[in-house]
């Protein structure tokens, strides 16, 4: 036992002492090349991007639905959006989608999608959602095409035709 004993000690020892050893060797602490950046300083340098803003002009609605629009908002559902809203009126995370067409207009369901910071920030009726949900919905980068592909997607999820 008292073998056992000396021999982990003389293990711990001899790995702390190598680690001392080493030092910080290999570690580059401190830079003098000025073209080199913090992580911070290049996230300062970054330009702001604050969502893709939809106006009333920017989208057209079609009846019928136009079924490769559907398909293809179906599957950016499915990757991007299902973890938190149903098709159904239930809320998951978000709220459900089942009506969201007959309750709000195409142009702001498509803000909502690409523009959410700014609506949640501005708009009282996603404010109230957020409200009620607890958890802002974080940027899924969606672009206005995918967007409206989603639209489409809601559209038939509600019914049309």
């Amino acid at each position: 036992m008292k073998l056992k004993m000396i021999t982990a000690a003389t293990i711990i020892y001899g790995a702390l002492l190598f680690t001392a050893s080493c030092g910080n060797e290999g570690v580059k602490t401190e830079t003098t090349d000025p073209a080199a950046t913090s992580p911070q300083e290049l996230a300062n340098n970054q330009p702001e991007t604050h969502g893709i803003e939809i106006k009333e002009g920017d989208i057209t609605i079609t009846s019928p639905l136009q079924k490769d629009l559907v398909s293809a908002g179906k599957s950016i559902y499915e990757l991007k959006c299902q973890a938190c809203h149903k098709l159904n009126e239930e809320k998951l995370v978000g709220p459900g989608w089942k009506d969201v067409t007959k309750k709000r207009k195409p142009v702001w369901i498509m803000n909502m999608i690409t523009n959410t910071e700014a609506m949640l920030t501005s708009d009282p009726e996603a404010q109230k959602l957020l409200e009620q949900c607890l958890v802002r919905m974080p940027n899924q980068n969606i672009s206005k095409d995918e967007a409206r592909q989603i639209l489409e997607f809601m559209r038939e999820n509600d019914g049309e035709k």
